[in-house]
């Protein structure tokens, strides 16, 4: 099924679920066009992914809940779909048919369970009796035995996703910090998150063409890696013809808090950033100790929208980035009222599609601009060096600035344990759930190896090159 627009056929099958469902939205024909939707993406009559076609479109019929906004008795933002959660393995350790019935049956001599047999010069495993602490792999001279881990387990490292008696998926909502790597990651398309994206219509079409207020797109500075065969002013064109009165850069909040976060700092000595709600989520779920030092400062996504929303009491600000857990933050009780809606580069695209908006033959439009350290918060690093920066800026190069830049949750939790017991030597922990950073979001269009250098490239097109010469040109405006 995949086209090649996208890493996997799951993607693609997620994509072409919202774009139909954008498209009977803007007609106003929901209503009727859902119960249709099905079949006409999975018309048979032979299956092409699954056992038959009717469970094909069951399946897309569970999608279709979440492409509606999901279950709205769920407070988390990902779900599980059941009826695709039923083709991992879950033997967990077992011997393979590499087993050469060695004599010397050193798996059987190490194992603490006695879980391990010798039949027919061959080594077998019980499964009721085997707690899988992995003695016997390390303890085979042929590998002969391996662990089956659900890739839904394994991406998640806050340790949220087990199996329930059905051997279905199950989220613990308290641990997850819906940073969506499990959302990729299932092989199934088993787990995804809710969308958004009608609300984001319903925003554009009640607004009577940005008369009866004006619908504000907000992206994040991540965009610069998304669509590489336009220009990111071509994409800005292509989402105001979706019908957003301006488009505004994410990357002016991030100046904003990189500005606000060096005073902070300064102030406190040591400091946790805060624009990566699954990392904030993390630290206080897991190191509640340390949630009084991350900062105080909101997210750039929330510093931005304060800020349009002071220039215009009656303006709607639609979020549009690569990032699942945005969806959390903005449903947060202390966000409620400062973002309206949060969409995903997918869905942005959906979007696009939906209304045959060519993004390669939009003319070049100028994307409100921020300065290079506000940019380059896209990616692992950027927003240490952003602080960097401000602090220099203030005048405050006598404070002895050394930052640790956590790239993914494993880095994180290293860089917590040690601040925990107070043995890290930094006093800035830059903290990002998603390998490379935003650029590396689960709602990505792409999930390859992402190149940092072309986000630097993306800043350094930025007019204002510091960051006190982009907050003087808000703060000039504003007033």
């Amino acid at each position: 099924m995949n086209n090649g627009m996208f890493d996997t056929s799951v993607q693609e099958l997620k994509y072409t679920i919202l774009k139909e469902v954008a498209n009977l939205a803007y007609d106003d024909k929901l209503e009727e066009g859902l119960l249709h939707i099905a079949k006409k993406i999975i018309p048979g009559p032979q299956p092409t992914m699954r056992c038959c076609i009717y469970k094909e479109r069951a399946i897309v019929g569970e999608r279709l809940k979440l492409a509606l906004g999901g279950d709205p008795e769920n407070e988390n933002v990902v779900e599980v779909l059941d009826i695709a959660c039923d083709e991992c393995p879950v033997d967990g350790i077992r011997v393979t048919e590499a087993c050469r019935g060695c004599i010397a049956h050193r798996c059987q001599n190490v194992c603490p369970r006695d879980a391990i047999r010798i039949e027919n010069l061959k080594a077998y495993i019980d499964i009721k009796k085997c707690v899988e602490c992995g003695k016997c792999m390390d303890a085979c001279p042929y590998n002969a035995i391996s662990q089956s881990v659900r890739p839904c387990e394994n991406a998640c490292k806050v340790g949220a996703i087990s199996m329930d008696s059905d051997k279905k998926a199950v989220i613990d909502n308290e641990k997850c910090i819906a940073c969506g790597a499990c959302v990729y990651q299932c092989p199934f398309g088993a787990i995804s998150a809710k969308s958004y994206m009608l609300h984001a219509i319903r925003l554009l079409k009640e607004s009577q063409n940005n008369e009866k207020y004006k619908v504000y797109a907000v992206v994040a500075p991540s965009i610069s890696s998304q669509f590489g065969h336009v220009k990111v002013e071509q994409v800005v064109s292509g989402i105001k013809q979706l019908g957003f009165f301006s488009v505004v850069e994410a990357a002016l909040g991030a100046d904003m808090a990189a500005d606000k976060e060096a005073d902070e700092l300064y102030e406190k000595g040591f400091l946790t950033t805060s624009c990566c709600p699954a990392f904030v989520k993390y630290v206080k779920n897991n190191y509640p100790d340390l949630a009084v030092h991350i900062s105080h400062n909101v997210s750039p996504m929330e510093q931005i929208s304060i800020y349009l929303k002071k220039v215009d009491p009656t303006a709607k600000i639609v979020f549009i980035g690569p990032c699942i857990a945005k969806k959390m933050e903005f449903k947060l009780p202390e966000v409620e009222g400062i973002v309206d809606c949060v969409i995903t580069f997918e869905e942005l695209l959906a979007l696009l599609d939906s209304r045959e908006i060519d993004l390669s033959t939009m003319p070049e439009a100028p994307l409100d601009n921020a300065s290079y350290y506000g940019r380059i918060f896209a990616r692992s690093g950027g927003v240490a060096t952003a602080v960097g920066q401000a602090l220099k800026e203030h005048g405050k190069e006598d404070f002895a600035y050394d930052p640790i830049s956590c790239n993914g949750i494993e880095e994180c939790r290293i860089a917590l344990l040690k601040a925990s017991k107070g043995v890290l030597p930094n006093n800035f922990i830059e903290g990002m759930a998603c390998i490379d950073g935003c650029i590396g979001g689960a709602a990505c269009l792409t999930h390859g190896p992402k190149d940092k250098n072309q986000v630097d490239r993306y800043g350094s097109e930025a007019k204002e090159k510091t960051i006190s010469q982009s907050v003087g040109i808000l703060q000039k405006f504003r007033d």
